[in-house]
């Protein structure tokens, strides 16, 4: 089963952040009395998101500019990746491996759940060295983060020129109020239509290019910590760990602190019936 067929589902916390922060923004326009076509500007619009898009295309190689889309269209979709679950498959290969050597997982390497899993997998297969292994790996997954770091470095830069692009907006805007000046009228209308494309600029930036960036980085932290679960599964299975301590091992990783050892469970249970 590959990581394109486990079930992927909305991630609602990234949609309903989306919606509740550019919602309360809205809402508080709206609270003011003005009527919301007033914050309706095309010239703005065309200004700021034109002109964040080009300066994201400027400072943005080609291939990290791909990167960096695909990632922006993942942040909608989650594949949650049970650590039991992953633990639980990496015992299987550790059991065949004891019996019929690192070899004998090859045939079973193609149904491993996770795309990292079967890669490392193979890896053991090919690599007879364990110190080759764990560089190889362990590099592995440094790149994989300093990927996921770069793209979350795009959209700060997007972010951090959003505002200032905004700012040209309203200078234009403000330049055109100024060539109808002898209208008094107009001018007090033109100034606040004029500081729009500020409100545009402020919100790409602060509602929408900035968080993604944050969430980006989120999702690099979690999928680190699965890549070095998969890492020391691999290595134990390369070792021909016996399964009872590398479950001892790994279990480091599905409660955030030391591995839990037998018998602990039970105590604290009965500590807790004591009281």
């Amino acid at each position: 089963m590959s990581d394109s067929g486990r079930r992927q589902k909305l991630d609602l916390s990234f949609v309903a952040g989306a919606v509740i922060a550019i919602g309360a923004v809205v809402a508080g326009m709206i609270s003011t009395g003005l009527n919301p076509v007033c914050f309706v500007q095309s010239t703005g619009a065309l200004i700021v998101v034109g002109g964040t898009l080009g300066v994201f295309f400027l400072s943005t190689p080609r291939r990290a500019l791909l990167s960096s889309f695909q990632r922006i269209a993942k942040l909608f979709f989650i594949a949650p990746v049970r650590h039991d679950f992953l633990l639980e498959e990496m015992l299987q290969y550790a059991r065949v491996s004891r019996r019929e050597g690192v070899t004998g997982i090859e045939p079973h390497i193609k149904d491993a759940a996770n795309r990292f899993l079967r890669e490392a997998l193979e890896f053991a297969v090919d690599i007879n060295t364990k110190e080759e292994l764990r560089t190889i790996l362990e590099t592995e997954v440094r790149v994989r983060e300093r990927r996921g770091e770069a793209d979350a470095k795009t959209l700060e830069v997007a972010g951090g020129f959003a505002p200032t692009i905004g700012i040209i907006g309203t200078v234009v805007g403000l330049i055109d109020v100024m060539r109808k000046f002898s209208d008094l009228q107009s001018v007090g209308a033109g100034i606040g239509t004029a500081f729009v494309s500020t409100i545009y600029g402020l919100a790409l930036a602060n509602l929408l290019l900035l968080p993604a960036a944050s969430r980006i980085r989120a999702r690099v932290a979690e999928d680190f910590e699965t890549e070095e679960m998969i890492v020391e599964g691999v290595m134990c299975i390369a070792e021909r760990l016996h399964p009872t301590l590398m479950r001892m091992r790994l279990e480091t990783f599905l409660h955030g602190g030391r591995p839990r050892l037998r018998g602990e469970e039970t105590l604290s249970v009965g500590a807790k019936a004591g009281n």
